[in-house]
């Protein structure tokens, strides 16, 4: 690399050398021809970040539970937009299933670009004496132990420019007072990624993760009694829960070339809230 000549202040890009590279010819399909692998991609966040990666150019393959009908409605959006989706369902807090998954995976693509590992579950408890042992063994079984499954089986398979994305919460960083092991695993998770992207910053994979606020997605219904739905977002800065919608872009540029310079590093689209660490 050319060294810049010293100039006065402020300076003028026009004379440096080489360049600052500021513009780039890709318009849109910022992940032409690339395949992801979306644990929890049926529905919630994982959904749309399906969707949006297929409509900028990625199959996709999905990992999910036993939601068929949400999983066959989000490959529908999926071949929408001209991409491929492959469902494979299955318990992704066994071992066995999450190298199945990404058998699936290389199977029907026969490479991963791009591993999102979204699936998340949790059970509310208004204190820790309520916490009981077989959920909290299961919330960490999903949350954080298919982190390392999933990921472990298709590390061999990533090459340079490949990136992956893990799904924490913006309860990592400020605690949950009736979700206490659900906080744990997503704190957890920030741990993981960090540590991950320094293991692999060599190997020129980058590993970087997105902590979503209040989001409206089916684990809310399916965890919380009417009056913590009803309520659910209004304590975000912004008043009100966030749409899964509103959410995926961040996945698109952790994909993406856009973030080309980032590894280690959390986005969060929380409404607002400020985040310390």
């Amino acid at each position: 690399m050319k060294k810049t000549i010293t100039q006065k202040r402020p300076g003028n890009e026009s004379l440096m050398e080489p360049s600052p590279e500021f513009t780039t010819a890709k318009l849109s399909q910022k992940l032409a021809n690339q395949t992801a692998l979306i644990t929890g991609g049926d529905s919630g966040i994982g959904r749309a970040v399906a969707i949006l990666f297929a409509q900028h150019g990625a199959d996709v393959c999905i990992g999910y539970l036993n939601e068929h009908t949400d999983a066959k409605e989000t490959q529908q959006w999926v071949e929408k937009y001209g991409r491929k989706c492959t469902l494979v369902p299955g318990d992704i807090s066994k071992e066995a299933h999450c190298k199945k998954l990404v058998a699936a995976a290389i199977k029907s693509f026969g490479k991963i670009d791009i591993l999102v590992n979204n699936a998340a579950i949790h059970y509310e408890a208004k204190t820790l004496a309520e916490v009981t042992t077989a959920n909290m063994k299961h919330t960490f079984e999903v949350n954080v132990f298919s982190f390392f499954y999933v990921t472990k089986a298709v590390l061999p398979h990533l090459k340079r420019g490949c990136c992956i994305i893990n799904t924490s919460s913006v309860v990592a960083y400020r605690g949950s007072p009736h979700l206490i092991d659900y906080a744990a695993t997503k704190g957890a998770i920030v741990a993981f990624t960090r540590s991950l992207a320094s293991n692999l910053a060599e190997k020129g994979i980058r590993v970087n993760g997105v902590a979503p606020g209040p989001i409206w997605t089916p684990l809310i219904p399916s965890s919380f009694k009417n009056k913590g739905i009803k309520k659910h977002g209004e304590d975000a800065p912004l008043g009100r829960t966030g749409q899964p919608v509103e959410v995926a872009p961040a996945y698109l540029f952790l994909a993406s070339e856009d973030s080309s310079y980032m590894t280690g590093q959390f986005l969060h689209p929380n409404g607002g809230e400020i985040i310390n660490g």
